[in-house]
């Protein structure tokens, strides 16, 4: 069996460590925006976009899943528009909250084991092809695809914010002291 790292060892202990507890803590700061809601909230619009606030957890814990699919090899070559999911940012009627909820959680652990069991945060990854992509191949090392899936949920927790606040006037920040305060 091939010996795996630990953020307990090695060059980039420290690193590693820091850029998974900077992750942690910002899925944390992305689910207080579903704290407290109904499935029937979950799937409200409330502003003209389509997205819902159970899609953008759904969305979430698939960028989780494809990126770790990067990084393990296992993903697709190519991507077109007809393997993305048409509602990939809206939760529909026979979903719900909890159930995107837990496959965040889930797919959350199954990343960060990922990147903890990485040997080389240096090591190259190619990236799948998408209909956006440029024509040349494009490669990243592990760190870029942990910054870019850091990136990713800091981006749509924005989203988040605002699609909350429009549906109930709740604010993420104030959920958020509560939460430090340990009354979340």
């Amino acid at each position: 069996m091939k010996p795996t790292a630990s953020t307990d060892s090695g060059p980039d202990a420290g690193e590693r460590h820091d850029l998974l507890v900077l992750v942690a803590d910002q899925r944390t700061n992305f689910l207080y925006t579903v704290a407290g809601l109904t499935d029937e909230q979950a799937r409200t619009r409330s502003t003209v976009s389509e997205l819902t606030l159970g899609g953008i957890v759904k969305h979430l814990a698939d960028v989780q899943r494809s990126w770790l699919s990067v990084i393990d090899g296992t993903a697709a070559p190519e991507v077109g528009w007809a393997d993305l999911d048409p509602d990939g940012n809206r939760m529909t009627d026979d979903e719900t909250l909890a159930a995107h909820v837990e496959a965040f959680h889930a797919a959350a652990a199954a990343f960060d084991r990922a990147v903890r069991e990485e040997a080389d945060l240096d090591r190259e990854v190619t990236l799948p092809r998408y209909p956006w992509s440029p024509p040349q191949p494009v490669v990243w090392t592990v760190r870029h695809v942990l910054l870019h899936v850091f990136r990713e949920i800091a981006h749509h927790s924005g989203h988040a914010d605002i699609v909350r606040e429009a549906l109930d006037g709740a604010s993420t920040t104030e959920q958020m002291a509560k939460g430090a305060m340990g009354g979340a």
